[in-house]
Parts: C-alpha cells; structure tokens; sequence
C-alpha cells in the first residue's frame, strides 16, 4: 500500500465487544501495518442495540463516529475503526431484504476519517410469533441455528423479558417452554441474533466492508496525498449504444478529498462505452 508508511507500527483500536476484530483485524494489521488492540470491557451496546433495548446513538455514521472516538479515548490510541450495521428494504431490487455495513477509519492526529461500505442481500434477518416450541424449532433451523444465534422475547418491541446468547437446541426448547408456560402468554416472539458474534453471514459483510475500507485508505488525494480519495457522487449521461442519446446510466464517478476538498470526475468503465438500449428513454420509453 503506498500510505503504509503513515500508520506502520500505530496502534488502532477497534470498538468492539461482539469480536468483529476476527475479520477487521487481521486486514489492518498486513495492509496498514498497524499494531491492533481491542479495548477492555467495551460496552458498544449503549451506542443501540440490535435487540432494541437501546436506541442507536444518531444514524449509522453519527453512532460509527462516537463508538470510534470512545474507543480512541479508552486506550489513549490516535487511530480508531469502528463498524454499525443497518438492515431494511433494498434500495434496489424488490421485496428483498439487506445488509448496510459501515467501517469507519478514524486518525485523529492527521484529521482523517475514511469509510468502507458493503451492501449485500445475503442476510438471514427475520422474526416471527411462536405458540409452541416445534414453531420455535422451526424457525431456528430456517435462519441456521446453531450456527447462527436467535433470541427470544416476550414480544416483538417490548424492552424486557429478552433471552440472548440461546446456543443449543435444549436450551431453546427450555426457554421458550419456561416463557410460554408464564401467565397469560399464549405466544412469544423468536428472531435471528444480528450481533457479529453471533452471526457469522453479518461477519462476512463486515469482512467486505473492511476490504472497502482498505481500498479507500490506498486512494491517495491528487492534489495533497491524503489518503480517502473516493466517490462521493457520480454524473448520468452514458450514451445508447443505439441512438447515441444521454441515458441515466452513469457516465463519471466524481472522486473527492476529504481534506482538502479537491474533486475530479474519472469515466465510469463497469457499463461499458454505451448503454444497452434497453436503458434508454428514447428508443425503450
């Protein structure tokens, strides 16, 4: 990497308590060179948590940022990186759910803060009402449990009565008996565990993201030769391969610099020289 230089032999720490550090880790220290520690007792859920008790701390990146820097604080270390997961309809393709990872890469002695992203739709987030442990069951086999954690609860947005950390078959069957067997409950409600440590499909997209994160700390700004020199919006108008007309397909990345604000716009090359037809307003309205 042709910044390694800047951060060999730094340490950085990651803000974590779920182990996301098996998969960040090891990147950053053979790309960056760093030197990675992960705080004692870090307590990430007061930033929000996934099973709800804790609402998350700003948006993705405003809670991404403040585990970060508290993490940074914890250890006295000038380099941090800390990673927020989000889960909803994907922006793109129908009916579909997905995965949003953010790692952000924060140096407080140079300024820099640089982001890696992936979105993926290989995501096992679900939940439902069971009135019985073989609906339980059931369930827990469809996302893979055990492999992957569920979590048990009185209700679907209820604050209390919340079973993590269920790793075997007997005490799933157990919970779920104990809570149905409580006065006046006829069903309660089951769901995939999203922690990282629990989840080894989001584990893998933080992996993504992190590689991400390493591709924009090696984009060196042109102009000042910081690192983070990344899209931040792009320019339509590919041509039809047709009819040679503007489409909305885009036709130029637009690369910025955080720091020192200097932009250029770089040819977009996934899509080829033209747009295929069936993109385009004129000849396919």
């Amino acid at each position: 990497m042709q910044n390694s230089l800047l951060f060999k032999g730094r340490k950085l720490v990651i803000a974590t308590m779920h182990e996301k550090e098996r998969v960040i880790a090891p990147l950053l220290e053979k790309n960056l060179g760093v030197e990675v520690v992960v705080p004692k007792d870090f307590n990430s859920d007061k930033f929000g948590t996934f099973t709800r008790e804790i609402k998350r701390a700003g948006n993705q990146l405003e809670a991404a940022r403040a585990k970060a820097h508290a993490a940074i604080a914890s250890v006295d270390a000038e380099l941090g990186v800390a990673s927020e997961g989000s889960f909803g309809a994907h922006p793109s393709i129908p009916f579909i759910q997905s995965n949003l990872e953010l790692l952000l890469f924060v140096d407080k002695r140079n300024g820099y803060e640089i982001r890696g992203h992936h979105r993926t739709s290989e995501t096992n987030i679900d939940g439902r009402y069971v009135a019985t442990v073989a609906e339980a069951l059931d369930f827990a086999k469809k996302i893979g449990f055990p492999e992957h954690g569920v979590i048990v609860r009185k209700s679907e947005s209820g604050r209390f009565g919340i079973h993590k950390n269920i790793q075997t078959e007997d005490v799933l069957k157990e919970t779920v008996t104990k809570m149905l067997g409580g006065m006046f409950t006829k069903r309660v409600f089951i769901e995939s565990d999203m922690r990282a440590h629990r989840n080894p499909t989001r584990m893998k997209a933080i992996e993504k993201a992190t590689e991400d994160l390493i591709k924009n700390i090696a984009s060196l700004c042109p102009k000042c030769q910081a690192p983070g020199f990344v899209v931040v919006d792009f320019e339509k108008g590919l041509p039809c391969a047709l009819c040679r007309m503007p489409t909305d397909l885009p036709l130029n990345d637009i690369y910025q610099c955080h720091v020192c604000s200097h932009w250029e716009k770089k040819r977009v090359t996934k899509y080829g020289e033209a747009s295929d037809p069936q993109y385009c307003g004129y000849c396919n309205p």
